[in-house]
């Protein structure tokens, strides 16, 4: 849903008819939304960049509050051609579990990552190129303080990608739209019959955007959170009106990572 510089290697409730070697099919009896009665939504957001100490400032002045998690970005991962990020951590119950399905389906395991509450967190590469955590769902979400209201999946293979994680995560399928020259996006909420909380895009048509989750972060007013983050040395790539009316930007933080901004509807 953007064409930004981070989103370029330069600066990368349907049911499966077919199961392919690609993709095949989970057994019910390993499906996770048969035995779990949560949600599995995003629990935690962090950011894996090469000036921690940088991003903490910047963000403190975007976003109004120092909360965000921000570590280092991990040598191993810079030698794999790694740029700076923010990674999405999905809140499970069981880690191991959620990614070996995962895996059954064509995620590649990268590695662990830090977790919180003693659980297990592990960084994986999805069937469509996006990286995300699977991660033990800590006991208090991170998401409601960080301010993360939209979900977007850029995806080498959207209609793939859907599938995968409606039904790994049982996410409701919502209403598809039309975002102009982005194409059309599967809107999906956290369960079905649920409010919306992010899209599926495809890239695959989008030369020299590579896959990835963007991230939303909720604004009280987009115009100076626009101001902000140009003088803070962001980059603001696009400002947007979406179907439901509201408001967005996608940008890029001094170090290259990708993010949104949402700003919030008015009241009443």
């Amino acid at each position: 849903m953007r064409r930004g510089t981070s989103g370029r290697h330069e600066r990368k409730e349907a049911k499966p008819a077919q199961s392919t070697a690609g993709d095949r099919a989970i057994a019910p009896e390993t499906s996770l939304r048969l035995t779990t009665p949560v949600m599995m939504t995003f629990c935690r957001f962090a950011l894996r960049t090469t000036d921690a100490d940088g991003a903490r400032g910047f963000y403190a002045k975007i976003l109004g509050h120092d909360r965000s998690a921000i570590w280092p970005l991990h040598e191993q991962a810079l030698a794999r051609g790694a740029r700076p990020h923010w990674l999405g951590h999905l809140g499970v119950q069981d880690a191991e579990r959620a990614v070996a399905a995962f895996v059954d389906r064509g995620a590649v395991r990268l590695g662990p990552a830090p977790a919180e509450d003693g659980g297990q967190a592990v960084v994986l590469r999805d069937p469509g190129g996006a990286v995300l955590a699977v991660t033990t769902r800590p006991r208090v979400d991170a998401e409601a303080g960080t301010g993360v209201v939209l979900h977007v999946l850029n995806t080498n293979d959207a209609a793939r990608a859907t599938v995968n994680y409606a039904d790994l995560f049982g996410w409701g399928l919502t209403a598809r739209v039309d975002v102009g020259a982005h194409g059309t996006f599967q809107q999906f909420a956290w369960r079905a019959g649920g409010e919306n909380v992010g899209a599926i895009g495809d890239v695959a048509a989008r030369p020299g955007v590579h896959p990835h989750w963007l991230f939303f972060f909720e604004v009280d007013a987009l115009d100076p959170a626009i101001a902000a983050t140009r003088g803070a040395g962001g980059v603001v790539i696009e400002v947007t009106t979406l179907p439901s009316s509201r408001r967005v930007c996608v940008c890029d933080d001094p170090q290259g990572a990708a993010f949104g901004l949402c700003e919030r509807p008015p009241k009443g």
